[in-house]
């Protein structure tokens, strides 16, 4: 039952709109952190370049929380 009152019907998502939205952000920044990395953009911040592997750790990161987060919001 949803804090609404609202009952879940069968087949109907059990996420709620907050975790559905962390869940497509993160999965965004993952993809964005991914394509990066593959494309080989450069990034510089403060005059400071922003290495790659920082992309490809940022994106494992990420992609991996917004797994754990859609998982555990499907239970």
């Amino acid at each position: 039952m949803y804090p609404s009152g609202r009952r879940e019907r069968k087949g109907e998502s059990a996420m709620m709109p907050v975790a559905r939205m962390t869940t497509i952000f993160l999965a965004l920044a993952a993809l964005a952190q991914f394509l990066r990395f593959v494309l080989r953009v450069e990034v510089t911040a403060g005059g400071v370049s922003i290495p790659l592997w920082a992309s490809a750790l940022a994106c494992v990161v990420t992609g991996g929380l917004s797994i754990m987060l859609w998982r555990e919001s499907r239970r």
